[in-house]
């Protein structure tokens, strides 16, 4: 089967802090031929990058907490613990943008950056791709309230051991997709990690 699909229009429907797009689109099927016209909502944001700051030597990871109106609509659990993550600017690297949301968001310096994987986070409906790194850092003076005032962001920084941090999330304190993945991440290459093999 040749995979192809055809834009046939596309319009912005709401621009605001973040953009809706609607499409019309069709695609070639897997037992043959073509689909009829679907219409479908795009949610548009720029790709991001998430970093898991971790200290091998100590067996620390890096958490950070704040509110998230997402998951405001669903519960009354609306902060998250989360690990640093930010949205790339037009003409920086997202290594680049590792490095800066560390320092702003949990006031650390990465000694050493190792690109995980490339991921979408909800491709039915949104266009975001995630590049998650590992950031080895130093821990023993990691904590406090962290963010910039201009973006509204007030961030509780904090480390645990890898040991809570992976008991935090077999117990359901860790609900959001990206720390999940990358503390799973952490768990089979964490002995690489403090042995500092790759």
């Amino acid at each position: 089967m040749e995979k192809k699909f055809e834009i046939i229009g596309k319009e912005t429907v709401y621009e605001g802090f973040f953009v809706m797009e609607k499409y019309r689109i069709k695609h070639t099927l897997f037992a043959g031929g073509w689909s009829g016209e679907v219409s479908r909502e795009l949610f548009r944001r720029s790709n991001c990058v998430a970093v898991v700051l971790y200290d091998p030597d100590a067996d620390k990871i890096v958490l950070i907490e704040q509110f998230r109106v997402g998951a405001a609509a669903n519960s009354d659990r609306a902060w998250l613990v989360e690990i640093v993550a930010g949205a790339i600017d037009e003409g920086e690297t997202a290594e680049q943008v590792a490095i800066r949301e560390s320092k702003e968001e949990a006031g650390c310096e990465i000694l050493e950056l190792k690109l995980i994987n490339k991921f979408y986070t909800t491709p039915g409906g949104s266009s975001e791709m995630i590049s998650l790194f590992y950031g080895r850092v130093d821990s023993s003076e990691i904590g406090g309230i962290h963010g910039l005032d201009h973006e509204n962001e007030d961030i509780l920084v904090y480390t645990v051991s890898f040991e809570e941090a992976y008991r935090m999330l077999e117990e359901g304190k860790i609900e959001s997709g990206i720390p999940i993945i990358a503390i799973q991440w952490l768990a089979l290459n964490k002995l690489n990690l403090r042995g500092k093999v790759f």
